[in-house]
C-alpha cells in the first residue's frame, strides 16, 4: 500500500511539476471583420513545442480548438470569424510532458465588414496599382522600343544585302547589254559572211 501510495505521488508530482507555464501577455491584434492575429509570451527555461487556442463566441454558440505542435511560433491568426461578434481566446503552451494550464481569458469584437480597411489602406493601394500599372506600361514602351529598333536594323541589313547583291550581279548584266555585243561572237560571225 505503502509503495502505491508513493507511485501515486511521484505521478501527481511528474503531473504537475514538469507541465509548462501558461503564456502571458496574451493579445490580439490585426482585428478585422472576418479575423483576428493572437499573439503571446511565454516565460523563458522552459521547453516548449507547440500551442493550443481555445475560441469561443461569447453567445456560446460556437466553440473552436486549434492545436499546432513541432512549432516555436508565438502567434496564430484566426480565420472565418463572423463580423461585429465578441469572441474569447485562451492559450496553452505544450511541452515535452502535457500541456499547461490555460492563460488568462481574453476578449475581442470583430469589425464591421466597411471597417475592414481604413481609407488610408485604400488609399496605398490604388497607389500601388497605379504604379505597378506605370511599370507596366513603361516595360511595354520599351519592348516596343526594341522591336521597332530590330525592325529598323533589319531593313537596313535588308537594304544593303539586296544593294550588295545588285552590285555582284551589275557586271555580269553589263556584259550581256548589246553595247558590249559589238564586239562578240554575233558580230563576228556576221563579219565573216
Amino acid at each position: 500500500m505503502r509503495r502505491s501510495l508513493l507511485l501515486f505521488i511521484n505521478r501527481i508530482h511528474f503531473l504537475f511539476l514538469d507541465r509548462p507555464p501558461a503564456p502571458v501577455n496574451v493579445s490580439v491584434m490585426h482585428l478585422r471583420a472576418d479575423s483576428a492575429t493572437v499573439s503571446w509570451e511565454v516565460p523563458e527555461g522552459d521547453i516548449i513545442i507547440g500551442f493550443s487556442i481555445s475560441q469561443q463566441r461569447m453567445d456560446g454558440k460556437m466553440q473552436r480548438f486549434i492545436r499546432e505542435v513541432n512549432t516555436t511560433s508565438r502567434s496564430c491568426v484566426l480565420w472565418d470569424l463572423e463580423e461585429e461578434t465578441d469572441y474569447i481566446i485562451q492559450v496553452q503552451s505544450i511541452g515535452l510532458y502535457g500541456e499547461s494550464q490555460a492563460s488568462k481569458r481574453v476578449h475581442f469584437r470583430t469589425l464591421k465588414k466597411t471597417d475592414r480597411f481604413p481609407s488610408n489602406s485604400l488609399d496605398k493601394a490604388r497607389h500601388l496599382q497605379t504604379g505597378e500599372m506605370i511599370i507596366i506600361v513603361v516595360v511595354l514602351l520599351m519592348w516596343a522600343a526594341v522591336i521597332a529598333l530590330f525592325c529598323r536594323q533589319y531593313d537596313i541589313i535588308k537594304d544593303n544585302d539586296s544593294s550588295n547583291s545588285k552590285d555582284k550581279v551589275k557586271p555580269s548584266s553589263e556584259r550581256t547589254t548589246p553595247e558590249h555585243h559589238s564586239g562578240g561572237l554575233l558580230q563576228s560571225k556576221v563579219g565573216h559572211l
